[in-house]
């Protein structure tokens, strides 16, 4: 039986290319099933302090602070996936006239400052984590530096995808099993 990571296929030159796109596929599908939990767990929150309130005229304290936190979080493991398929806000006026060749040099070079704006966001969020670890929730006895770790999860994760746009590393493709043993029979 063919597991999940056997059936992705890199289409990279390198060894160091496959097991970058490799780490960056598994980061993906990570980063997928942890916004699935985070927009599950937020709906249930939001759901059940609506009925708490108007059903049993009670409230739940943190519902409004942890489902603020759930949203934070599933909105900044989204934008990678953004970044990843090339749908984010963008003006490309003037960019469409120059020749083929002269727009895949800027787009590289574009890919390329996100990347180290994105590395420079990654470690400023870092401080912010160590700057505010201290500071608790007002509803609950968690840390609030659990904001900006969703920060510093983001820049790394857009970094990562940043990088593989600027050295055309190719998206790992998912072959099903039945058509790899086909193709190979």
């Amino acid at each position: 039986m063919t597991s999940a990571w056997q059936r992705l296929e890199a289409h990279a030159s390198s060894p160091l290319a496959r097991h970058y796109l490799h780490v960056l596929a598994l980061l993906d599908r990570t980063s997928y099933y942890a916004i699935l939990v985070a927009m599950g767990v937020m709906t249930i929150l939001v759901s059940t302090q609506v009925c708490a309130r108007y059903l049993l005229g009670t409230s739940i304290d943190s519902a409004d602070e942890l489902s603020r936190l759930f949203f934070v979080w599933a909105i900044f493991l989204a934008i990678p996936h953004g970044i990843k398929v090339g749908i984010h806000v963008g003006i490309d006026a003037l960019i469409t006239l120059l020749p083929s060749r002269m727009q895949q040099l800027l787009s590289r070079l574009m890919a390329l400052i996100g990347a180290a704006f994105m590395a420079a966001l990654f470690w400023i969020s870092l401080g912010a984590v160590g700057d505010k670890w201290q500071e608790l929730m007002p509803t609950l006895p968690i840390t609030a530096a659990v904001f900006y770790i969703a920060v510093v999860i983001c820049a790394g994760h857009c970094c990562l995808h940043l990088v593989a746009q600027a050295f055309r590393l190719p998206p790992l493709s998912t072959v099903p099993a039945s058509h790899k043993e086909e193709s190979e029979s």
